[in-house]
């Protein structure tokens, strides 16, 4: 939450929101921008040389890594959502404005892996304020040391 704000209304907002995070986890952080229809990754069909949207808009993506344990990337997209790995499990179409309360889940120790015996399987459950989670499945050999160290 930056300046008390719950709603992260541009990227640029949301990477000052990750490096309030980074500061407050005590972790390295870095990033790098791209700015412009041909260099975000979800407008490749923009063609070459062509900046703007249709709208005249310039989109701006960013992706970070953070230092330490666990791995952590985001990257976050124009249109208000991100992916964020943890650990290599990547967990898609996370709204911008849950970034943060998502970070400090798993910076935290909240989050953690639940293991299933029948039919096997584990699922990354990330908790939220307000009753709610992101689970994400994870491949029975996907499990680093640090998602091992989770698994309840």
């Amino acid at each position: 939450m930056i300046g008390g704000m719950d709603h992260l209304p541009t990227t640029e907002a949301a990477v000052t929101a990750l490096r309030e995070i980074a500061a407050e986890y005590s972790r390295e952080i870095e990033i790098t921008h791209d700015i412009g229809a041909d260099q975000t990754s979800r407008r490749s069909a923009a063609g070459v040389g062509v900046t703007a949207d249709p709208d005249g808009s310039l989109p701006h993506e960013a992706y970070a890594e953070f230092g330490g344990l666990p791995r952590v990337s985001v990257r976050l997209y124009p249109e208000d959502d991100a992916l964020i790995s943890v650990e290599g499990v990547e967990c898609p179409d996370i709204p911008r404005d849950d970034v943060p309360a998502f970070l400090r889940s798993v910076f935290g120790g909240l989050a953690y892996v639940k293991a299933r015996r029948f039919p096997p399987g584990r699922t990354l459950i990330v908790p939220l304020p307000g009753d709610r989670t992101y689970r994400e499945y994870l491949p029975m050999i996907h499990l680093t040391p640090w998602l091992s160290g989770r698994v309840r």
